[in-house]
């Protein structure tokens, strides 16, 4: 048994508003051009070759508040949330339970859709991404999702990297090229948001909360060893801040923060790259997923370069176990798999 828990989809009723109401000539060429993305029935029918196979289903990007203000993006949540738990409905073998959507330029409706979304609907989670049109997602107005989310439903949150082509690369350009800002900035992107997440306190006050990190930790992982050396000296560096009380006020050191996080399996089959992450999370907080359609096969080059990764390192079935489903099931507090 297999769960992919972090997937994407694009209904065709938000495709159709997309196109409608986006700026990004970009996404909407990129969206449009998946099949797999928005043609589930295609998706279905590629499904069947991995018979053991489920997918959690989460919306793609561009969330709801990157396509339209907050008196619109109420609007595309529902119509997201509504068509993903149709396609669960109809075709429950293979989509298991879906991730809602929130419109998080409108706070007060991004909590009403999230309880709608859980209450009604039956998703089991949440989908945010890493800034909200370029603000941190440690500002206090966010905190509200982060905590609603946690203490009032115990489901975890997916957290996906958002950073767009006109976030130049250097100060003396106006665009990103060569698609750097996503290949590379997208991991950036996740690490930012992890650290502003740890260093502002919130998961001091929120212990218990869960989030699954994209592309298996994005740089953290890798960067381990930098980043618990120079943040166990923070401050050291700056003239402008002061971060003196910082340290002083975490019950930890700052790296067993980010090993609060989960981490999944898209990192493009890479074996070692996993390697890395399983080596920082543990196999205990490590989901498998797969980010179709979004390969050059347009849909099932990811699945089965996915597998491949897990299955290239040898762990014990324990491990496989957990990582396949276990895992993602004791998120989502869904029944065990015989």
């Amino acid at each position: 048994m297999k769960i992919d828990i972090f997937n994407h989809v694009m209904p065709v009723r938000y495709l159709e508003m997309m196109k409608l109401h986006s700026k990004d000539q970009g996404i909407i060429k990129r969206m449009t051009s998946l099949r797999m993305l928005w043609d589930i029935e295609a998706r279905v029918k590629m499904l069947e070759q991995w018979p053991d196979l489920q997918q959690v289903l989460t919306l793609s990007v561009p969330p709801p508040e990157l396509v339209g203000g907050p008196d619109l993006s109420p609007e595309l949540a529902r119509i997201a949330n509504d068509d993903m738990a149709a396609m669960v409905a109809k075709w429950p073998r293979k989509f298991p339970a879906f991730v809602a959507s929130l419109p998080m330029n409108n706070i007060p409706a991004a909590l009403e859709e999230m309880d709608r979304a859980i209450e009604k609907l039956g998703a089991r989670g949440v989908q945010i991404c890493t800034n909200v049109n370029g603000r941190p997602l440690d500002e206090p107005e966010f905190y509200p999702v982060f905590e609603r989310i946690t203490r009032k439903h115990d489901l975890p949150i997916w957290m996906h990297p958002v950073r767009p082509a006109t976030r130049a690369d250097y100060v003396t350009e106006e665009t990103s090229k060569y698609e750097i800002w996503q290949v590379l900035g997208w991991p950036y992107e996740t690490s930012v948001a992890m650290a502003r997440m740890v260093f502002s306190g919130l998961l001091e006050k929120l212990p218990d909360l869960r989030l699954i990190t994209h592309h298996g930790g994005a740089m953290i992982p890798f960067l381990a060893g930098r980043c618990e050396t120079l943040w166990a000296q923070l401050g050291s560096r700056s003239a402008g801040e002061n971060y003196d009380d910082v340290l002083k006020r975490m019950s930890k050191k700052p790296i067993e923060y980010f090993k609060m996080f989960y981490g999944d399996t898209v990192l493009g089959g890479s074996a070692s790259a996993l390697q890395c992450s399983l080596d920082f999370f543990s196999a205990d907080r490590v989901v498998f997923a797969s980010d179709c359609p979004f390969d050059p096969e347009g849909g099932p080059m990811f699945i089965r370069e996915g597998i491949r990764s897990v299955e290239d390192l040898n762990l014990s079935e324990g491990d496989k176990r957990k990582i396949y489903f276990g895992n993602a099931l004791r998120l989502m507090r869904l029944p065990a798999v015989n």
